[in-house]
């Protein structure tokens, strides 16, 4: 897979993505990963990529000249051009595996008050949000998806059934994983884990992440 990414901050991607998975996975050809600076689409002397929005208001808005040319520089036939804002649909594992099937991602990450509507009108093709909350800007959003999409990359997690096992892959939380020793400070692995029954195992682990996710998140069940 290729994803680009158009920041105003590349410094801010250098370290998270060349440690671990994410850069075993670069080293194999599994990802060919970009960070673009947008202010190299700008053309004035100040590199200027934002201006006062119409109407008044506070803040700043992107204007979109620079990430039109931009865009259109890096955008394939294959591609697909991705906002990050608080205003997209949120991201989500099932939303995770689709862009996994994708060959060619190009996220654009906001910053100010956000993106002149055009851009979004005429280049995005997907806007996705990371949570109800905000963020200075959208550099650790593009660095979430990145992630989450890079571990359902085939192999690059190695194993990959760990992909199709976990939190979300179901619709349902993890169940409660445990390793050695099987009792320790009085703490004693749940005898089922250890009788080696495997129809059991996989029964009580079923029950156990339906029991955690009603618990903790009943929103998944809806």
């Amino acid at each position: 897979m290729k994803i680009d990414v158009l920041t105003l901050f590349p410094a801010m991607f250098t370290g998270p993505l060349d440690e671990s998975i994410l850069r075993r996975a670069r080293q194999k050809g599994l990802l060919e990963l970009k960070i673009h600076n947008l202010r190299d689409w700008a053309h004035d002397r100040h590199r200027t990529v934002d201006d006062k929005p119409f109407g008044g208001g506070p803040g700043m808005l992107l204007k979109p000249e620079p990430i039109f040319e931009a865009v259109e520089s890096l955008r394939r036939e294959e591609t697909k051009v991705i906002l990050l804002s608080p205003a997209g649909r949120k991201l989500t594992q099932a939303v995770v595996r689709e862009l996994a099937g994708e060959q060619h991602l190009l996220l654009v990450t906001g910053h100010y008050e956000g993106f002149d509507e055009r851009v979004r009108e005429a280049l995005a093709d997907d806007e996705l949000s990371i949570g109800d909350y905000i963020l200075t800007n959208g550099a650790l959003p593009a660095m979430v998806v990145i992630d989450a999409v890079t571990r359902l990359l085939p192999g690059v997690l190695g194993d990959d059934e760990s992909a199709r096992d976990e939190s979300f892959s179901h619709g349902l939380l993890e169940y409660p994983q445990y390793t050695r020793p099987a009792e320790f400070r009085g703490l004693k692995v749940p005898e089922v884990l250890i009788s080696g029954h495997h129809a059991e195992i996989e029964k009580w682990r079923r029950e156990q992440a339906r029991r955690r996710t009603e618990e903790r998140r009943p929103d998944l069940l809806k």
